[in-house]
């Protein structure tokens, strides 16, 4: 067990294998047991460094409202803390938000940056899908009145089912131990919802990065996630567009050989 106290918190997180090292950000309620399906065949080629963000499970939770640039900027001191240099740095969903703010503020620790399906919905205003986003609205307030009930385990239901992947999905995709782990964290998800910045992206300072970046989406994902990536894609100087076939908006666990082969082919190019 490792604990590294940075920038006014305590960070659980977890280092496999050598080689260049791979940062790997977890999305909502999770924690980083959602990397396990591709820490060991990733530790084969690079330094995996997974973490558990503030405020989700074995990491220090704040009694005040968080923020999303907190989340950048623990992942930036981690990365300082661990003497990484610039690392190749992967997020999914929220995580992969996180990564992006990242990628305005500390450029710096980046060799490469990963971003699957971030959830920055409200850069479809304005857009075709613009009714679409209305939905997603509903969907998540309808997780709000559950949370804010301290129903946890219908919320982390509902949006498991409504928002992240599908009917059906709570028993049918994940195990026991991760239904637990998204009650468990489901208060984060509030504080996220809370946070006026936690969705929003600065477009022309992400243009300003000049790493290479590789943008993702899965067929199998809602509708919306997919012209996301594309907007954050155009914007980026030297990124990669790639939708995964089979996936879903964990492709680390829906499909997780083909996840790990494209984030060892992409680093490659990097070089």
């Amino acid at each position: 067990m490792a604990i590294a106290r940075v920038n006014g918190v305590e960070l659980y997180y977890e280092v496999s294998g050598s080689g260049e090292p791979l940062v790997l950000v977890h999305g909502s309620w999770g924690d980083h047991h959602n990397w396990d399906p591709v820490v060991v065949p990733l530790a084969e080629s690079f330094r995996v460094v997974t973490y558990d963000r503030r405020g989700h499970s074995a990491s220090e939770r704040s009694a005040k409202q968080g923020s999303v640039f907190e989340d950048a900027d623990d992942l930036a001191a981690l990365s300082d803390h661990l003497e990484l240099g610039p690392a190749h740095i992967a997020g999914n969903s929220f995580g992969a938000v996180i990564v992006l703010r990242a990628a305005t503020r500390r450029p710096d620790i980046f060799q490469s940056l990963i971003a699957h399906e971030p959830p920055l919905f409200p850069l479809l205003a304005g857009t075709e899908l613009e009714p679409a986003l209305a939905e997603v609205q509903r969907r998540i307030g309808a997780v709000v009145e559950l949370l804010e009930a301290s129903d946890h385990a219908g919320a982390a239901r509902r949006f498991v089912e409504t928002i992240a992947f599908g009917p059906g999905a709570w028993d049918e995709q994940l195990t026991p131990e991760m239904r637990e782990t998204f009650i468990t964290n489901a208060p984060t998800w509030l504080d996220e919802v809370r946070d006026r910045d936690a969705l929003q992206m600065d477009l022309d300072a992400l243009s300003r990065f000049d790493k290479p970046a590789l943008l993702t989406s899965g067929t199998e994902s809602a509708p919306f996630f997919g012209p996301v990536a594309d907007i954050v894609a155009e914007r980026l100087p030297k990124t990669e567009r790639i939708t995964i076939d089979g996936a879903d908006h964990v492709p680390h666990i829906s499909v997780p050989a083909r996840y790990v082969e494209l984030v060892r082919t992409f680093a490659r190019e990097c070089q």
